[in-house]
């Protein structure tokens, strides 16, 4: 593996590459899932010597976290990073609360879900309408200090609600969209960030598959609502591009891109999902990928568009 980073101001160490677990379990967001198949993912990246594991209750509404907590029971818990995320309100349709109430007892139900004392980081999955942001993280503060979670996160949020979340300096993480066509948090918020030592963890990474090199343009109906035709056809220059040096080192676009996330500074760690165990094994290969700094940069230029 490669080197291991430090996530904001706590001590919580993880691996570059982690695991994005929504097709464990999360038969409520897609179809065909097969829960030995998540079985088997999560054990395959734990055996290849991943140690972060990012999940959400979202993901089957808890079956996720189920699976990842039967899994990490025959592993040594002190070597693995287990990241979930909450907000949702169970009891009124899945509603966004951050009512700090509410988020403590998320903490607890996940606790118990995953079968473990602590959650290393949690996040804040969504933020509500209505709850202060420095008081919902006050309350995760209070369990962080109790020990029950390592590091505090919170996902979604606009630059401006993560600075009221920050208000007393206790967020560690934040937790945003972001890929290579999808580039916003680059300016202020990565700016933001990295002034106030908070890590920054992207979702979406292969732009749920297009920068994965498999489509053509032939494809772009699939992507029509997301990307204009010029957009799209940026995007396929681009891939063009990586594809070049993926050929060069001998692997995927996919690989290459997720090498490119690993070597880029403002990101503390990336976490593509995968289906099965097959996938985190393709995954894995984007650690062997050593991008010069010209081809980092090529990389980069090749989707300077969507800056």
């Amino acid at each position: 593996m490669t080197a291991e980073v430090m996530i904001g101001k706590t001590d919580v160490q993880t691996t570059k590459l982690g695991l994005g677990t929504n097709k464990v379990g999360g038969h409520n967001l897609f179809v065909g899932l097969n829960d030995e198949d998540g079985y088997a993912l999560v054990k395959e990246a734990l055996d290849a010597g991943v140690k972060l594991i990012d999940t959400a209750y979202m993901y089957g509404e808890g079956r996720s976290e189920e699976i990842i907590g039967d899994v990490i029971q025959n592993y040594d818990r002190s070597k693995l990073v287990i990241a979930t995320k909450g907000a949702q309100d169970a009891s009124n349709g899945n509603q966004i609360n951050n009512d700090p109430a509410f988020l403590k007892q998320a903490v607890e139900d996940s606790l118990k879900r995953l079968k473990t004392d602590y959650i290393d980081i949690f996040y804040i999955h969504f933020p509500d309408d209505k709850t202060p942001k420095d008081e919902a993280v006050a309350a995760l503060n209070e369990l962080k200090e109790a020990g029950k979670i390592r590091a505090i996160g919170v996902s979604n949020f606009s630059l401006d609600q993560i600075k009221e979340s920050n208000k007393n300096n206790q967020v560690d993480i934040v937790e945003d969209h972001y890929s290579l066509v999808h580039r916003g948090p680059e300016q202020d918020e990565w700016t933001y960030l990295q002034e106030n030592q908070i890590s920054f963890v992207p979702y979406f990474p292969l732009a749920s598959g297009l920068l994965t090199g498999k489509y053509s343009q032939d494809d772009y109906e699939k992507f029509a609502k997301q990307y204009s035709e010029e957009q799209f056809k940026a995007v396929l220059a681009g891939v063009d591009s990586v594809r070049g040096i993926a050929d060069l080192h001998g692997v995927t676009v996919a690989q290459t891109i997720l090498a490119w996330y690993i070597a880029n500074p403002g990101v503390s760690a990336v976490i593509p999902g995968a289906r099965n165990a097959d996938q985190v094994k393709a995954n894995m290969k984007a650690l062997e990928v050593k991008l010069t700094s010209p081809e980092f940069d090529q990389i980069d230029l090749a989707f300077a568009a969507f800056k």
